[in-house]
């Protein structure tokens, strides 16, 4: 949906041009752990607001989202929900995650493997990070759109989808990365 400007050690979105998500993003790292995660999406939502919002866009027929940045080690993303508009259950193929809400209310079911089905609701500010296991669906809730900031290590990692988060395997293996951009 987007068109990103290609540096030799990264990718950015070309809308955000602030240096401090430069910092944020350590290209030089290549595995992250999601408490870094968390502190990378929750960071971006707080002191990239203005850049994020000139990038959102909200999609009746379907769920919109635009890659921030990708560097070897961590893929970021901007996903935008209409009340309604949700995720088919699916999970990271062993890649860790995080996501914060930007604005608005998500609600999520996740389960890991073995796991009972919970489920939580995210408003905004608020963010988690996880571990490769973990299997969830996403619903934007409420009554006004929302939007959130993702971040997945190691990037590119094929997702798998499921017909129910009861469908989730005992173990989640990972999937091999794929290599280069």
């Amino acid at each position: 949906m987007t068109t990103s400007i290609t540096r030799p050690d990264f990718e950015i979105h070309p809308h955000l041009t602030d240096p401090l998500l430069v910092e944020l993003l350590q290209p030089e790292r290549l595995l992250w752990t999601p408490r870094e995660l968390a502190e990378l999406t929750t960071t971006v939502t707080t002191e990239l607001t203005s850049g994020l919002r000139e990038v959102l866009r909200f999609d009746e027929d379907r769920r919109w989202w635009a890659r921030l940045a990708l560097t070897d080690g961590v893929e970021l993303w901007l996903l935008s929900w209409l009340p309604g508009q949700r995720t088919k259950p699916h999970d990271h193929g062993g890649a860790a995650g995080s996501f914060t809400v930007l604005q608005g209310e998500l609600g999520e079911e996740y389960r890991y493997p073995g796991g009972p089905v919970r489920r939580r609701t995210h408003a905004a500010g608020e963010g988690i990070g996880f571990g490769a296991g973990r299997a969830h669906q996403v619903t934007g809730l409420g009554d006004a759109p929302a939007a959130s900031v993702h971040a997945y290590s190691p990037p590119l990692v094929t997702t798998r989808e499921y017909t129910s988060l009861a469908d989730v395997p005992a173990e989640i293996p990972a999937v091999p990365v794929i290599l280069g951009r």
